[in-house]
């Protein structure tokens, strides 16, 4: 006496499908995956994360180096004032001088 349920279980263990239990095997297989898939997404957070953190330090580096550049170019513009006072000044003392020169006869 064969029941209906009894003739799948046959039908499915010649194909080769067992319904009954859940292959291990395969879930090893996913679990190799998904600790495989986890691995690989730590290196690449990990990856992410260093890239971020030498772009901040670049960051910080340019904001010092562009920082230093402003402060002496306002050491150099004052620099170009006092030289451009100095050569008015003296423009003036030598037109003075030949001014002078030029009435002595």
């Amino acid at each position: 006496m064969y029941h209906i349920g009894h003739e799948s279980a046959i039908r499915n263990r010649l194909s080769g499908v067992d319904m009954t239990r859940p292959n291990p095997s395969s879930w090893r297989l996913d679990r190799r995956i998904n600790l495989s898939v986890l691995v690989q997404l730590l290196a690449l957070a990990s990856l992410i994360l260093g890239s971020w953190l030498n772009l901040q330090r670049q960051l910080d580096l340019l904001q010092r180096d562009v920082t230093m550049l402003l402060k002496a170019q306002e050491s150099f513009t004052q620099k170009l004032e006092v030289l451009s006072t100095r050569s008015l000044s003296h423009e003036y003392r030598v037109q003075a001088i030949e001014k002078q020169l030029g009435e002595k006869p």
